[in-house]
């Protein structure tokens, strides 16, 4: 077998792995952004059905 073929098939493979750990990065990231997005959401959500009641009894 040909050492430039044994190299193409090497560099590919790391180049995979390379994507799947950046997939795997992003894939975290996106989990975290996604709860905090949601955390602020429900606080929002909270304060609008204060604000609501508050301006029904005054």
């Amino acid at each position: 077998m040909s050492w430039t073929l044994v190299a193409a098939v090497l560099l590919a493979t790391a180049g995979l792995l390379v994507l799947g750990l950046l997939a795997v990065r992003l894939w975290l990231a996106v989990r975290v952004l996604a709860r905090e997005v949601d955390t602020a959401s429900r606080a929002l959500a909270e304060v609008a059905g204060e604000l609501a009641e508050a301006g029904r009894a005054g």
